[in-house]
């Protein structure tokens, strides 16, 4: 195995699990931590944070950097996470490819960019300041979208290479978000997968989605479906082994919900390796 696939298979940190965590200590190998939730400076968060960090490895996972946006990138926020990543010793931390802020506003969304040059050089050199700070490769995730600007030039895989070529950032791929944008966009999801720089993709995130018939919403707060699955798949067979995650924001399920995720994703992945190794 590379080191892409070192971690092995984690879970979302949320803090529904965090006294079975400590009491039960699953069979779970890393856990993803959403960054803003603990850029505080004590109680409880920290507390089980601190205490989870010495039985297993974790990773950083921010939703606010807004790296595609119009405004000035907010230094103050940058600090704050190099200073998280001090205490938790992330393998590695990640954000999404998107804008979620005006110039003074968040929007509490992620939204997607315009896949042009223009847009291109601006993201990348937001991202090489990003990196100068935490001192570090970014990883970056695709989201999901319902609409496409009629502007762009390139492609969103096409753009995600280019930007990792530019910058030396790796890659976060939502394979849920990837079959929700091609549903609601029409494009063919495993052409999008074909299309990303294999040796790029650090993590591999799985979730559930909301199935509304003519579109489909990124919830995640429901089971991981069925095309996913087989999505993933397909994608550990043309990738080869990479660390995955079983994400779940709202409704949270039992945990031994999540393991029998987590158990199937392992048992898709040891099929695609022992194929491949047959071939």
């Amino acid at each position: 195995m590379n080191d892409h696939s070192i971690l092995g298979f984690g879970l979302g940190l949320r803090s529904e699990y965090h006294h079975q965590i400590l009491e039960q200590a699953p069979a779970i190998d890393w856990f993803e931590i959403i960054s803003e939730n603990y850029l505080v400076e004590g109680g409880k968060a920290l507390y089980f944070l601190d205490a989870i960090k010495e039985r297993y490895p974790l990773v950083m996972h921010g939703v606010s950097l807004s790296i595609g946006g119009p405004h000035a990138l907010d230094h103050d926020y940058l600090l704050q996470l190099k200073r998280l990543a001090e205490r938790v010793q992330p393998q590695w931390i990640s954000d999404h490819l998107c804008w979620s802020r005006g110039s003074a506003h968040h929007l509490h969304d992620l939204l997607p960019l315009p896949f042009t040059q223009e847009s291109l050089e601006q993201v990348a050199a937001r991202v090489r300041l990003v990196q100068d700070v935490i001192e570090r490769p970014l990883v970056l995730e695709n989201v999901s979208a319902y609409v496409q600007w009629a502007g762009s030039t390139m492609s969103e895989a096409t753009f995600l290479r280019e930007l990792s070529e530019l910058t030396g950032c790796e890659l976060l791929l939502d394979v849920n978000n990837v079959y929700v944008s091609a549903r609601n966009q029409g494009f063919d999801a495993w052409q999008f997968i074909q299309e990303l720089p294999q040796e790029r993709i650090r993590q591999i995130h799985l979730a559930g989605h909301s199935d509304y018939g003519h579109y489909l919403i990124d919830t995640h707060d429901q089971p991981i479906a069925d095309p996913v699955w087989d999505l993933y798949a397909r994608t550990i067979q043309h990738l080869g082994p990479r660390a995955t995650l079983v994400e779940r924001d709202d409704l949270f399920p039992p945990l031994p919900e999540l393991l029998a995720e987590l158990a199937k994703a392992r048992a898709l992945m040891a099929r695609q390796l022992e194929a491949a190794a047959c071939a």
